[in-house]
């Protein structure tokens, strides 16, 4: 494939069905629908909102955000706050029960309270996003990964997506944070056998020098000594979640979601210019990345507590 482009759909369910092929499911859902040199993959947070972390990583996957306004629930405001979070652009579908005005007072406040609302056409949605791209970012390969499973006569079969270069059969990789290397035997992209990927696109890896359950999401395919590794992240002064209502203290256990990593963590120190944490588990970064700070305790409100950017 030429290009692609993945779309994180919060806010309600269905639509992605309706938009692209179901593929891969685990505690998220990912369509597919490919059509000449381009492949559109929608991902959804399956056990939200009984599970925060689903909703974390959904979004932490996608190049846009697709936000579904069928019904201003609980579900729907926490999932608008949650993306307030992240960087992606966001991207407002108007369910067919809901108001304009009513939709604009529930997003306000946020950054993309006055984006445009699309109307909920499946077909339209489809041929829109089938012109858009993932930004195209050039640099030393980085494939993130999220799903690993062993395939018989082939070995550890990964499946993620090229988000920096261009993923090469045969090369030999660093599978951060870990201090593994591992042979790329293989690629496909959409069931189709390829020698390399280009950012932005789904593929699957086959893998030499690692079992399935070495692979945890987030993981990172990346040539040795590109990125960052360890438990103990320092950020600048953190951007408090829209609505949340506890308190970020010295002390607090949390959530910490770096790229698509998901794992416990304590806020170690917190004062105005910065705060540091200690996680549960090594990770893997780049600096200038975003850490994204979850509340699972919090008794009201949105459980995402604040952002900040690694140094």
């Amino acid at each position: 494939m030429s290009s692609g482009l993945t779309l994180s759909v919060v806010g309600g369910v269905g639509l992605a069905a309706q938009i692209a092929k179901k593929g891969t499911e685990s505690d998220l859902r990912l369509y597919h629908h490919v059509s000449e040199g381009h492949a559109l993959t929608l991902v959804e947070p399956v056990q939200y909102p009984e599970r925060y972390g689903p909703l974390l990583q959904c979004l932490a996957l996608g190049d846009s955000i697709l936000l579904l306004a069928d019904a201003l629930d609980r579900a729907f405001a926490e999932s608008a706050a949650t993306a307030d979070l992240f960087g992606a652009p966001v991207q407002i579908v108007q369910g067919e029960t809901v108001g304009e005005d009513e939709l604009r007072r529930a997003l306000r406040g946020l950054r993309f309270e006055r984006a445009p609302l699309l109307a909920k056409d499946p077909a339209r949605l489809r041929a829109k996003f089938e012109a858009e791209s993932a930004p195209t970012k050039s640099g030393p390969t980085q494939v993130r990964l999220d799903h690993a499973f062993p395939v018989k006569g082939v070995g550890t079969v990964a499946l993620g997506f090229v988000r920096q270069g261009t993923l090469r059969a045969h090369e030999t990789l660093r599978l951060y944070p870990s201090a593994t290397n591992v042979e790329v035997r293989s690629i496909q992209v959409h069931d189709i056998d390829v020698k390399e990927a280009a950012c932005g696109e789904r593929v699957g890896v086959a893998l030499r020098g690692v079992e399935p359950e070495e692979l945890s999401r987030g993981a990172v395919l990346a040539p040795d000594g590109n990125l960052s590794a360890g438990r103990t992240l320092k950020a600048g002064a953190v951007r408090k979640g829209a609505y949340y209502r506890g308190t970020l203290a010295a002390g607090r256990s949390l959530q910490a979601l770096i790229g698509a990593q998901l794992v416990p963590a304590k806020l170690i120190a917190v004062t105005a210019d910065g705060w540091s944490l200690e996680l549960d588990r090594h990770v893997v970064w780049t600096p200038g990345e975003s850490v994204l700070l979850a509340d699972l305790d919090v008794q009201a409100g949105p459980r995402g507590a604040g952002v900040g950017t690694l140094a």
